[in-house]
């Protein structure tokens, strides 16, 4: 690893490009699209669909990363969270950025539309628009519901995994579709909360920044419950059983205890401490609907 005369360690040009992918968001992103794979079908899923269709979803996740990085270098350099991204630091250049997500793009539609089905590669390529461009052009900088709206294309891969299966937008793919767009706003919230004086700095009209913490506290809690309510549906409509529904009972009763705790939290740092968990709750979530579906004989059938 190179030493720069500035003092500031270089790191090597592939790590550079792997951080322009945002490998964690993607590794969520693409575990929610396996397990709508594996959720579509009965038995076993297709070799197509389950690994041409996910690497594909992945290529498209980390395009869609990529282009983001290009169009917020300049609130990245305002932010501390972000300011040591590739783009800020000058460790690559906005062309090198926008030719390698071109390359990831038309990867992820070559697999997705000559591998799988037309259908996948036009929905993800939708979900890719969707982030990369409606919300980060336009969204994010014009309203501080932005999360709320946007949080669209971020809920796209369960559906995107099934349809690889399908070839059709299932009803129970849209479940796990809504449950992901509810879980967005508190998700991103907490984070915001604790980010606010970034978000303020960068003039990202975020929901704290707007309107201040004390609100955004209760629209935490209010989503919470949503969300409470909505990972109720999978049992209640018959796609999963009583593993699942334990499990999401246990998850969301957790879930909102952070939520009223962070009502009066103990510090600053708690806001954080909920974003945590909203990861780890999600994962779970996704894993205990998989399990149930493996326990549980399938009450639904493939076209």
């Amino acid at each position: 690893m190179a030493v720069a005369s500035s003092g500031i360690v270089k790191q090597p040009t592939w790590k550079l490009y792997y951080e322009l992918t945002k490998p964690r968001v993607v590794a969520l992103i693409v575990f929610t699209a396996i397990v709508g794979t594996l959720l579509a079908s009965p038995g076993w899923p297709p070799f197509a669909a389950l690994v041409y269709g996910n690497i594909g979803i992945a290529l498209a996740a980390a395009s869609a990363a990529a282009i983001n990085h290009v169009l917020d270098q300049k609130i990245d350099e305002q932010m501390s969270r972000t300011r040591g991204r590739p783009l800020p630091t000058g460790g690559l250049h906005t062309r090198q950025a926008l030719l390698f997500a071109a390359l990831l793009a038309v990867a992820s539609m070559t697999i997705l539309w000559w591998l799988v089905n037309p259908l996948t590669a036009v929905l993800t390529f939708a979900s890719l628009i969707g982030y990369a461009v409606i919300y980060t052009v336009f969204l994010k900088r014009a309203t501080s519901q932005n999360i709320v709206i946007g949080g669209a294309a971020g809920a796209a891969p369960p559906v995107l995994g099934w349809a690889a299966v399908t070839n059709s937008i299932d009803p129970n793919a849209l479940l796990l579709f809504l449950i992901i767009f509810i879980w967005t706003p508190p998700h991103f919230w907490a984070l915001a909360i604790f980010r606010r004086e970034d978000y303020a700095r960068a003039l990202i009209p975020m929901l704290p920044v707007i309107y201040g913490v004390t609100y955004t506290r209760w629209q935490i809690l209010f989503y919470t419950i949503l969300l409470f309510i909505a990972t109720l549906l999978p049992w209640i409509t018959g796609m999963s059983g009583l593993f699942y529904l334990g499990g999401a009972v246990v998850l969301g009763a957790v879930f909102l205890y952070y939520a009223i705790r962070l009502m009066d939290p103990p510090d600053e740092l708690f806001a954080m401490e909920v974003f945590k968990y909203s990861i780890w709750y999600l994962m779970a979530l996704f894993a205990f609907l998989l399990i149930d579906h493996w326990i549980m004989p399938p009450t639904f059938s493939v076209a």
